[in-house]
C-alpha cells in the first residue's frame, strides 16, 4: 500500500496530476474541487494516496487527496455500497471534503445529490450509513485546520458561526443547515454570518 507520496508536482491535467519521486512520475487521480489549493507546478507536495487494484480488468489506478483527513471521507465512501473509486472521485469533484462533512451531519441529501450519477435515494442511503462514523467536532477541527492552511475566511467564518449558535443552544444539525442557507461574500465578518442565519431558523 503506498500511504502518500512526496515529490515535486511536474504536470496538472483535467482529472490528475503527475508527481515525480525517485525519477518516477506518478499519474494521480484527484477531485477537482481540490486543485485550487495546488501549489505552482515546480513546487514540492505530498499527497496522500489510495491505490486501487482490479486485476480482473487490468485496472491499477492511484487517488491522491492533500490531508490524510480528505482520504479518510474518500475511504468512507468507498464503504457505502454501490459507490466506487470513480463515484466516490465523482462526489469529491462537485462537494469538497469539508462541505461533504458538513451535508452529511446536517443530512443535506439535496446538496449530495447534485453529484454526477447520484440521485436522491443514493444520497440519503450515504447520510444514514456513513452519519455516525463522522462527528462535528472533529469536522470544526477539520475545518479550521483546513482554514488556517488555505487562508479561506469563508470557511473559517463559517466555522465560528457554528459554534456560536450550538453555544446559543441551537442543535449542531440546525447551525449546519442554517448557515449553508448563507451565501458566504467576501469581507463577511462573523457576526453578519451569524445575523443571516439566524433568519433561517425556526
Amino acid at each position: 500500500m503506498i500511504a502518500y507520496i512526496k515529490g515535486v508536482l511536474t504536470q496538472v491535467f483535467e482529472e490528475s496530476i503527475v508527481v515525480e519521486q525517485g525519477g518516477i512520475g506518478y499519474d494521480i487521480q484527484i477531485p477537482a474541487s481540490l486543485f485550487q489549493s495546488l501549489p505552482a507546478c515546480g513546487s514540492e507536495v505530498m499527497v496522500h494516496t489510495y491505490l486501487y487494484v482490479k486485476m480482473d480488468m487490468g485496472i491499477i489506478s492511484l487517488y491522491g487527496f492533500l490531508s490524510r483527513e480528505d482520504l479518510k471521507v474518500f475511504r468512507l465512501l468507498l464503504t457505502v455500497s454501490g459507490i466506487g473509486p470513480k463515484g466516490a472521485l465523482g462526489i469529491l469533484s462537485t462537494i469538497t471534503p469539508d462541505n461533504l462533512r458538513f451535508a452529511i451531519l446536517s443530512d443535506d441529501s439535496k446538496t449530495i445529490a447534485k453529484s454526477p450519477g447520484i440521485g436522491a435515494k443514493t444520497a440519503k442511503k450515504l447520510i444514514i450509513e456513513l452519519k455516525d462514523k463522522l462527528s462535528l467536532s472533529e469536522a470544526l477541527e477539520i475545518s479550521k485546520e483546513h482554514a488556517i492552511q488555505q487562508e479561506a475566511g469563508g470557511m473559517g467564518i463559517r466555522t465560528e458561526a457554528v459554534e456560536a449558535l450550538t453555544a446559543l443552544g441551537y442543535s449542531a444539525t440546525e447551525a449546519l443547515r442554517a448557515i449553508k442557507q448563507v451565501e458566504i461574500t467576501e469581507g463577511m465578518t462573523v457576526e453578519e454570518l451569524l445575523k443571516a442565519s439566524l433568519r433561517h431558523i425556526q
